[in-house]
């Protein structure tokens, strides 16, 4: 048992780094819970809009940018960092300019990664528990507002990239964060240098000019959060720019440099599911609600709902080569049920000079 103090908790980080590894986690950092640093940036982002449709955002304001408000009693956060992109996955570039297929984004292709961190932190939490005797944490995997870049930044585990994405040297950025807020005083790591220098690739290769200046992204334009969480009608000055991104885009992440020290996961939760990595638009616009439902069971893409994924494949139809397997499919759906659906074939349709 080690004891609870200030010693104690210095010998407990390298153990919680062990155990963390031990679970599948690629890096374990602690941070301070001081993020007032980053409260401007984050009130100019929300007074801008940039959050568009997603209300929560400004609804959580800075309760984002201070950790013991969120849950009292925090003094510490333990970031743990996990690899996601498979390594069997077909090459991306070559899935997006192949105007047939669509494109997934390469992090929802296989298990729904909240279920996959939410049980590897808890695990992790209960070996500290082991060690400690009990203590106070709440675990968090992009399910609360939590500011969990800048808190991988200050835990050591990266540097912001001008996209705003964590980028690592050695691991690129192809990874996902969790965290657990606790009331121990661990001993925080320091952050590290950044290293983008005057890159801005993926600036000048964002297909909808997103990344409005460096470090700063107005979601309204972003491919992730128009097929993701919006769920409106997707705004037709920007449709043809989706080109076959379905759900997200790895843009950003596929033209920067640091990725190409990226490691692939080697856990089988990431594996490819429906073979997600290389299908046609066709094909997937053929599903019906049932079968969208079994086949995208424990996916991230099933909270999108069959409405939604059926309005995002409607606009990479809309922008596919024309042919008579696109126009019959898309025929197929010119009546319905959801207006959504509708207006966006319709839309496709006239890109086909239907």
């Amino acid at each position: 048992m080690i004891d609870a103090n200030s010693t104690g908790l210095k010998q407990l980080v390298p153990a919680i780094r062990d155990w963390g590894l031990a679970l599948g986690f690629d890096a374990i950092g602690v941070s301070d819970i001081d993020l007032s640093a980053a409260e401007a940036g984050l009130l100019a982002w929300l007074e801008a809009g940039f959050n568009g449709d997603m209300e929560y955002m400004a609804r959580h304001g800075l309760k984002r940018a201070r950790p013991a408000e969120l849950v009292a009693g925090t003094v510490s956060v333990i970031v743990a960092r996990i690899n996601y992109r498979p390594a069997e996955a077909k090459e991306s570039w070559a899935v997006i300019e192949d105007g047939t297929r669509a494109f997934v984004s390469r992090y929802a292709l296989g298990r729904d990664y909240h279920k996959v961190l939410r049980g590897r932190l808890q695990r992790l939490a209960d070996r500290i528990a082991a060690a400690i005797g009990p203590f106070g944490y709440r675990v968090f995997t992009d399910s609360a507002p939590v500011l969990e870049v800048e808190l991988a930044r200050k835990a050591g585990l990266g540097w912001r990239g001008k996209h705003t994405l964590l980028l690592d040297r050695h691991a690129g950025s192809w990874f996902f964060l969790g965290e657990i807020y606790t009331d121990l005083a661990l001993p925080p790591d320091l952050p590290v240098a950044e290293h983008c220098g005057t890159c801005a690739r993926c600036i000048d290769v964002c297909p909808t000019r997103a990344i409005v200046a460096p470090y700063r992204l107005d979601a309204r334009r972003c491919i992730s959060y128009l097929t993701i969480e919006h769920a409106g009608p997707i705004p037709e000055v920007l449709r043809p720019s989706i080109g076959n991104r379905v759900y997200g885009c790895d843009d950003c992440q596929l033209a920067c440099p640091w990725n190409k020290f990226a490691r692939p996961s080697g856990l089988p939760d990431f594996a490819v599911r429906n073979g997600l990595d290389d299908v046609t638009l066709v094909e997937l616009f053929r599903w019906t609600p049932a079968e969208f439902e079994m086949r995208m069971e424990g996916s991230a893409i099933r909270r999108i709902g069959y409405e939604r994924w059926s309005r995002n494949l409607a606009v990479g139809l809309g922008n596919a080569p024309t042919s008579p397997e696109v126009i019959a499919a898309l025929e197929v759906r010119r009546n319905d049920t959801s207006e959504l659906v509708r207006e966006h074939v319709a839309w496709a349709l006239a890109r086909h000079g239907r």
